[in-house]
């Protein structure tokens, strides 16, 4: 089985809205890591893509955008992706995100009822990454 998941830090965020109760995280450029199973090798890409928060609260005020993710948490239900979203992720229920952005003290803090993430295009290949 193939598996893929953002890289949240390094990725690039183009930019942050809000419109009545719903949270678009907007990717321009997500770093994705690509595994196969089976190989000790894994695969850097890059996609755009919208994490998209519905029924959402935001707490405190919005870093500035465009920026660099410097990590942070993504849960859905009684999972918390820590650093890393899984692609192919869409929840109803208890949704959250707590994520750093580099050079600012914001923070991207959102309480949600829904979350899914739309990937657009394709992705692009990077690099190989070849273990140590």
């Amino acid at each position: 089985m193939d598996s893929s998941s953002i890289d949240l830090p390094g990725s690039e965020v183009e930019s942050i809205k809000i419109e009545q109760d719903t949270v678009v995280l907007r990717f321009s450029r997500a770093i994705i890591i690509k595994t196969m199973t089976g190989s000790v090798e894994r695969t850097r890409w890059w996609q755009a893509g919208e994490l998209i928060f519905e029924g959402a609260e935001v707490e405190g005020d919005l870093p500035d955008m465009p920026g660099i993710c410097d990590g942070g948490d993504v849960g859905e239900n009684i999972y918390t992706y820590r650093d890393m979203i899984p692609v192919q992720l869409e929840s109803r229920g208890r949704a959250h995100c707590d994520l750093r952005f580099r050079d600012s003290d914001k923070k991207l803090v959102v309480q949600a009822e829904a979350v899914k993430l739309v990937m657009e295009d394709r992705p692009h290949y990077i690099e190989h990454i070849r273990p140590e």
